[in-house]
């Protein structure tokens, strides 16, 4: 999917990362210390679908309808982002869902755009992790992660995530839910989670938390000019 508005942004002089992968491989944790180093905005893209999700529920509105989704989607605001079920049990699954219909990622698209590369005062740029940032949201970042891990120990990492929120979970079903929603995200018509032809991945399997940020980092380091940090 090749976006035209691409050149709208192309001298803004705003720094973006692009940090995509599967669920549970550590991207939030790398993409919000990223943005903390350096001085950027973050967004978790993934939040964005889980508002429109949660929302659509609160409502009483089915994920898989379309059309009631992309009018949830399109009264989305940045008040949404901190409402207090977006972890809520079931609101996983239907932004899972949500997103894969065209017209909702392309009511969502401006909103993260603006947020990439029109930052407040201040801040030097934007960190964006989720699927599809290096691809289609913002194909123009100066560097692109695609931060993955193996299925195991993502469903290890997500379970005992889940533990520690009190959530009684089987492994065997986590594992299950994650392989479906990988499945979802990279079997969707439209814009699914793939590395960006310039992304560099960073396997985060057998790496602990300051390993894989020191790589990430040097990384954005290398690819955007930054010298600070």
């Amino acid at each position: 999917m090749t976006d035209t508005r691409s050149t709208e942004y192309l001298h803004t002089g705003s720094i973006v990362v692009a940090v995509d992968g599967p669920a549970a491989a550590g991207k939030g944790t790398l993409a919000r210390r990223l943005a903390t180093t350096l001085n950027l905005v973050y967004l978790d893209t993934g939040s964005i679908y889980r508002a429109v999700a949660a929302k659509l529920l609160a409502a009483g509105g089915d994920p898989n309808d379309a059309e009631t989704a992309t009018e949830v989607a399109r009264t989305l605001v940045s008040d949404d982002l901190g409402r207090d079920d977006l972890r809520a049990e079931g609101v996983g699954a239907a932004a899972s869902i949500v997103s894969a219909h065209q017209d909702v990622r392309a009511a969502l698209l401006d909103f993260q755009r603006a947020v990439a590369f029109d930052p407040p005062p201040g801040r030097a740029g934007a960190v964006l992790d989720g699927r599809d940032i290096g691809t289609v949201v913002c194909p123009e970042a100066c560097a692109k992660l695609f931060v993955t891990a193996s299925l195991e120990e993502r469903a290890r990492r997500r379970h005992e995530e889940l533990l520690g929120r009190g959530e009684e979970r089987i492994y065997a079903r986590v594992l299950e839910d994650l392989k479906e929603r990988d499945a979802r995200d990279s079997a969707r018509a439209t814009a699914p989670m793939t590395a960006a032809a310039d992304a560099v991945t960073l396997d985060t399997s057998d790496l602990d938390v300051e390993t894989a940020f020191r790589k990430a980092l040097d990384i954005v380091r290398t690819r955007c000019g930054v010298t600070a940090a």
